[in-house]
């Protein structure tokens, strides 16, 4: 299909402040294709969201990110967004004075450029369509960014960015992170309502009870900064039930870990700040 996008990382080593936490990671991802990625704490796999992602205290030291053929690594945050990636964050931030709204029409318009702009119209009653099926309250809608919300509430402000942004390629950091079942449940109806040929999912998890909702094409587990082992469906419930012990006994790893991982943006990066 010509419009099926093709994410490649190759060899990725990345570090913070001098520590390496990713070590030689690859992993390509196809249109319509998910891939979870699960792991035990501290090994690596936020750090991955958010060096694909340019957050400016990881330094690539190896390795490429492509796009469609392009060099992920050579562009700036924004850019990254305008070509196609989109990552929801494990936690949202939260921003005085700028709108749900305002954020959002603002975010689509620096996808689709000059001259392309969204109507205020059409914008409006897509917003409130996309609202309406992930159940949550048109006030919403005029609420500053994340401000007050739940931890339910800014996760499916995060699946209401992805559906109205339309992405290549989504990242879900531990979306299901602190959500009850029915938020879990709407949560991955959003995401599996966006699933196509024109896009691809990149779920980093540490549980089974999200993929019980959204069904990955592979499974991917992530030690000592990279990924050890892969596999279908059944590798994620294996996990469940037998822990990741196995895994270790199997490669002869002792320590799965790359140290403690730094916080994520702390800022939304999904787009250009709003201009006024």
């Amino acid at each position: 299909m010509a419009n099926a996008p093709e994410f490649i990382i190759d060899g990725l080593k990345a570090t913070v402040e001098g520590k390496e936490i990713l070590k030689g990671l690859s992993l390509k991802i196809k249109g319509g294709e998910v891939h979870a990625v699960m792991g035990p704490n501290g090994t690596g796999k936020s750090t991955l969201a958010s060096t694909i992602m340019g957050h400016p205290k990881y330094e690539v030291t190896e390795g490429s990110i492509s796009l469609n053929g392009d060099d992920v690594l050579e562009m700036a945050v924004d850019e990254r967004a305008r070509a196609g990636l989109f990552l929801a964050m494990q936690y949202p931030s939260e921003i005085a004075g700028v709108t749900n709204a305002d954020f959002l029409r603002s975010a689509i318009n620096a996808r689709r450029g000059e001259s392309n702009e969204i109507s205020l119209i059409k914008f409006i009653r897509l917003m409130e369509a996309k609202m309406k099926e992930l159940e949550m309250n048109p006030e919403f809608m005029h609420r500053y960014l994340n401000e007050g919300f739940s931890g339910g509430e800014k996760k499916r402000n995060e699946i209401l960015q992805m559906m109205m942004l339309e992405p290549s390629l989504v990242i879900l950091d531990e979306i299901d992170s602190g959500l009850d079942i029915d938020a879990l449940r709407i949560v991955a109806t959003g995401v599996n309502a966006m699933r196509s040929e024109e896009r691809g999912f990149l779920i980093i998890t540490h549980y089974q009870r999200l993929l019980n909702y959204i069904k990955p094409d592979f499974v991917h587990v992530m030690m000592q900064g990279r990924i050890v082992k892969s596999g279908g469906p059944e590798l994620a419930e294996r996990l469940e039930n037998e822990g990741y012990d196995w895994i270790k006994e199997e490669l002869g790893i002792v320590d799965e870990t790359v140290g403690q991982e730094e916080e994520e943006f702390k800022v939304p990066m999904n787009t250009t700040a709003p201009k006024y």
